[in-house]
């Protein structure tokens, strides 16, 4: 029989309705059991695109052995992170306390029925002990057996816990914002950057987008950080954190060569590193940075896209039970797939005529060579790329999680935007609009957001991110093209950002003010999975500030950096979007403003924004767009296509011809 998981919306969730754990969701009936029978919470947070959540459900969930002891013992609660970013990131600090380790999923905590207070936290546990871990089963009977037994241990382990807790959200103190914040975070870079490989640090090997976005921005002055960057984007575009068939990246490498990944596709990621390549195209000009973002773009259109014109979560590593099977590929397959011409051709492109790279039997497919552009191979090559692709898709599809997310929706919908305007896409930024319009019909109620849509339900109070990632998406997709109604939304956005997230000491908190009581309220600052949602507010309230002179949001913007300050100088390099939001405190950013027939502008446009140039904010406004707010409203059309140009809050007399802006601008 299904248990209560069977009406939850959330796809992982789903995942587990048949168990024959008697999972409950995180809410009020799962709180009061714990009460009344005095058990221990188990509470396992995972994702549906999660490999070893798969494992550890299949190895423990699945066991009716198991399920029979956790139930006996323990009131099992199941959460998907996703849907609950607020308890995923209060429980993964605590188990970083209890261990010393970093997180990761599945998570495994065991809480106080009464407090939620934790009492021990792990990842995933084994069925038998293996690999210095214990067997899941022996943990339950030790943890039930330390509940009943050492109550006040485990309440003078959580007050200190709670008091880690709250330092790490403690804002404010005597260090100021300074410059030498962000050159500290470039030798830190630099530091960790693979000189062989690109990237930075070892095995396992993230993409860092945040990173690499921090170092591209100081790319015009620093020659070094542009060779790490643009060295860091050719090697995962070309490796095998790409798909070379399907376009789109993988989450992560398992090598610290980018040649073999781990599966999972998810829409954060290829989000930021949209943007990140589309903006090193623009700088660079290089065709592979160019053919990545595009097939990036186009994975998400083509895989990705909801018919409302929103974007789904995530797609699953694993197909058929196994992970990578969906992408990887024998060599009789691909010989009877091409013709000898192909094969020849494609053997020799993709190393097929090497040993295999993938678990000693099969091939991830990946250049050879570490320079060829994505769709930019000899005519045989991209014939066989088609056909395997056609083969592929026959196969058995990796599952996909069908949540529509506002934060990563907020994402793509910069990043779409920012594609549009550096590739000269314009399909890009009507995607992009179409996802913008869809969260403000489907997950804006009463001038407040929603943070997940599915099955035509909009749940769960919103967070930091969700505001201030959709804010950011509505500010870049602006620049692309300006629509009053985009600007309203943002307005509205950041006022309710403000009202309910604002630390009075400075910055904002992850959850709003009437949001459900926790044992913590956590005050996010680095950039973790995805950009900090303080960096990522202050970026956006300092663009709407400066557009339409409105101090309160350049005061906010402020704040949140200055409250950030400590920890920015004690772990620079972990903060790049602080970091980016605290330049344009020390150096006011340049805001144009083009006022104009939609023809002229379209010209100056082209004139214009046709490179990356991360101190320039551009909007241009059609003449037909009436009663704007703020300083726009002093933008009013004229007779002749005019440009606002302004530093900061200083403004230049209005600019009626291009030459005379051209000469402003190369004047800085």
């Amino acid at each position: 029989m299904p248990n209560a998981l069977k009406h939850e919306t959330s796809p992982y969730l789903l995942q587990h309705a048949d168990n024959p754990v008697d999972w409950l969701p995180w809410g009020p009936e799962a709180l009061e059991r714990a009460q009344r029978s005095d058990k221990p919470i188990l509470l396992s947070i995972g994702y549906s695109a999660c490999h070893w959540c798969h494992v550890m459900a299949h190895e423990s969930f699945e066991d009716e052995e198991t399920a029979t002891l956790m139930n006996e013992l323990f009131v099992n609660v199941k959460v998907d992170r996703e849907e609950r970013p607020d308890l995923d990131r209060i429980y993964q600090m605590t188990q970083q306390l209890f261990t010393g380790r970093p997180g990761g999923w599945p998570l495994t905590v065991f809480l106080t029925p009464r407090e939620q207070w934790p009492i021990f936290a792990g990842t995933y546990f084994p069925p038998t002990a293996t690999y210095g871990l214990p067997a899941f089963r022996d943990v339950l009977k030790r943890i039930a057996e330390f509940y009943r037994s050492n109550r006040s241990d485990i309440d003078t382990t959580a007050g200190r816990l709670l008091e880690a807790l709250e330092h790490s959200a403690a804002a404010g103190g005597d260090v100021e914002p300074d410059r030498r914040f962000r050159d500290s975070a470039r030798r830190q870079l630099g530091e960790g950057f693979d000189a062989e490989a690109g990237g930075f640090g070892s095995a396992p090997k993230f993409p860092h987008p945040a990173e690499l976005g921090l170092l591209l921005s100081m790319s015009k002055d620093d020659a070094a950080a542009r060779r790490m960057t643009e060295f860091t984007l050719s090697a995962m575009a070309s490796g095998g954190l790409f798909d070379h068939l399907g376009g789109g990246f993988f989450r992560y490498c398992v090598d610290a060569e980018w040649r073999i990944p781990h599966f999972e596709k998810m829409l954060y990621d290829n989000a930021a590193l949209l943007g990140l390549y589309s903006e090193a195209f623009a700088l660079s000009g290089n065709a592979l940075f160019e053919g990545a973002a595009g097939a990036t773009a186009g994975w998400l259109l083509e895989e990705m896209r909801d018919p409302g014109g929103a974007f789904y979560a995530t797609l699953d590593a694993d197909s058929e039970g196994h992970e990578g099977r969906y992408y990887v590929f024998a060599r009789e397959e691909i010989e009877a797939a091409l013709d000898d011409a192909e094969y020849a051709a494609a053997a020799r492109y993709f190393g097929v005529d090497r040993p295999p790279n993938f678990e000693g039997r099969a091939w991830h497919l990946q250049p050879r060579s570490r320079t060829v552009a994505f769709g930019a191979a000899e005519a045989p090559v991209e014939s066989a790329r088609r056909k395997l692709l056609a083969l592929r898709d026959q196969r058995v599809r990796p599952g996909r999680d069908e949540k529509i997310l506002t934060a990563w929706n907020g994402l793509v919908i910069g990043n779409l935007a920012k594609a549009a305007r550096y590739l000269g896409r314009p399909e890009f930024g009507l995607a992009a609009t179409e996802a913008a319009d869809f969260v403000r019909e489907h997950l804006w109620r009463g001038r407040r957001l929603k943070a997940s849509f599915k099955d035509k339900r909009a749940r769960f109070t919103a967070y930091l991110d969700d505001y201030a990632f959709m804010a950011f998406g509505l500010t870049e997709l602006m620049q692309w093209r300006f629509r009053s109604g985009d600007l309203g939304f943002a307005v509205e956005i950041v006022d309710s950002l403000l009202d309910h997230f604002t630390d009075p000491a400075g910055g904002f908190f992850f959850t709003a003010d009437d949001h459900e009581r926790l044992i913590h309220r956590p005050k996010p600052l680095a950039d973790e999975a995805v950009p900090s949602g303080n960096g990522m507010a202050a970026l956006a309230l300092d663009t709407l500030g400066h557009l339409l002179g409105e101090s309160r949001y350049l005061e906010a913007a402020a704040g949140a950096v200055r409250a950030a300050a400590p920890a920015i100088a004690r772990h620079a390099e972990a903060h790049a979007s602080l970091l980016r939001a605290m330049g344009r405190r020390l150096e006011p950013p340049e805001i144009l403003i083009v006022r104009g027939a939609r023809p002229e502008l379209a010209e100056w446009r082209t004139r214009i924004d046709n490179g990356f140039n991360p101190d320039r904010l551009l909007f241009f406004i059609d003449d037909e767009i009436e009663d704007l707010p703020g300083l726009l409203a002093a933008r009013k059309p004229e007779s002749t296509t005019t440009a606002y140009l302004c530093k900061g809050t200083e403004c230049l007399p209005p600019i009626r011809s291009f030459s005379e802006l051209e000469s402003r601008l190369d004047a800085g």
